[in-house]
Order: C-alpha cells, then structure tokens, then sequence
C-alpha cells in the first residue's frame, strides 16, 4: 500500500508528502502536535486497544486538526455474527466496532465529531476470500455463513446472489473530528 501511494505521489507531483511506518500499540516517534491531520481507513477492527490508538491520533494531531477514522461498522444487533465471520476471514480481526460505539470511543477521548459519513462498499464473495487468505479449513463455513445472510441477512452485509456469484456490500462509516 505504501509503494502504490508513493507511485501516486510522483504521478501527481506532490513534494509534500512523507511516509513513515509505525506501530500503533507503541507512541508513535512524532512530538505531540506535529500534524494537521491524522488519518486511519479499515484498521481500527484489527486492534486490541482502539483507545489507545485514537488517544495516540489525537496526541499528534495539531489543536483544531482532523483526525478521520474510516472503518466497517456492523449493526449493533448483528455484530457478533458479523465479528465472528470476519475473524474467520482474516484471523487478525479482532472486533469491528458499532456507529455509537466509535461515536463514545471519540466522546472519551474528548475529539468532537466534526463529521459522519456511511457508505457501503460492494465485493464478490470469491474475490475477497481469494484476496484476505482465509484459513482453508473455514472457507466452506465462510460461504455457507454468506448463503445464509442472502437469506436473512443475519450478518447485515445485504448479501444477495447476482447470477451464481454472492455479492454483498460492507457498511463503512466515516468520522471526522477536531482536535479540541
């Protein structure tokens, strides 16, 4: 991901751009205050702590900077399933948190919401579990859980058949907030 932004960076010929790996359990090697936006897309469901990564966000965030967390947000009442299969997908989700949940996660950090945005973001079943390398053993339980929801929807990922493919469409929220 790294390479692909830093190929885009020399194609739009921005010079302002730096790109430095870090490790979010850790602080992070930036003075407090050093940016003016902080930025995290579909990370927060792998993390153990997520409070102490948006503790860490707003630390280096300048006063009246952004910081954004992108993330899918399951419905409350369809999390735990919806968790359950993510972690049989990719083993290092941890757990994917709920609109209010992220909204009192902002709140107790003391981060205004700016901003709310929801989008949802369609993939092809086969070519999502051809890309996040499930465990073997789980891809047929995985697709059995995808039949089931285009039945139900017990995951709240809408999936549905289109010809013999399952489809189904993620439910992503953005938040954008301000650095008191």
């Amino acid at each position: 991901m790294i390479e692909q932004a830093k190929n885009l960076q020399i194609t739009n010929k921005l010079d302002n751009i730096r790109w430095n790996m870090g490790d979010i359990t850790k602080t992070f090697p930036y003075a407090s205050n050093s940016f003016s936006i902080v930025i995290t897309k579909f990370s927060f469901h792998h993390l153990l702590n997520p409070l102490s990564a948006l503790i860490e966000m707003n630390r280096v965030c300048t006063i009246g900077g952004k910081i954004v967390v992108i993330d899918p947000t399951p419905p409350p009442e369809k999390a735990i399933q919806y968790n359950q299969l993510e972690h049989l997908r990719d083993p290092s989700h941890v757990r994917s948190l709920t609109i209010s949940e992220f909204e009192e996660l902002f709140h107790r950090v003391g981060i205004p919401i700016l901003k709310r945005g929801f989008y949802r973001m369609k993939i092809g079943l086969e070519d999502h579990l051809q890309t996040s390398f499930p465990d073997p053993t789980n891809v047929d339980k995985i697709r059995q859980l995808f039949i089931e929801d285009t039945k139900n929807n017990i995951l709240g990922l809408d999936s549905r058949f289109e010809g013999n493919e399952i489809y189904f469409s993620y439910p992503n929220s953005i938040f954008v907030g301000q650095k008191a």
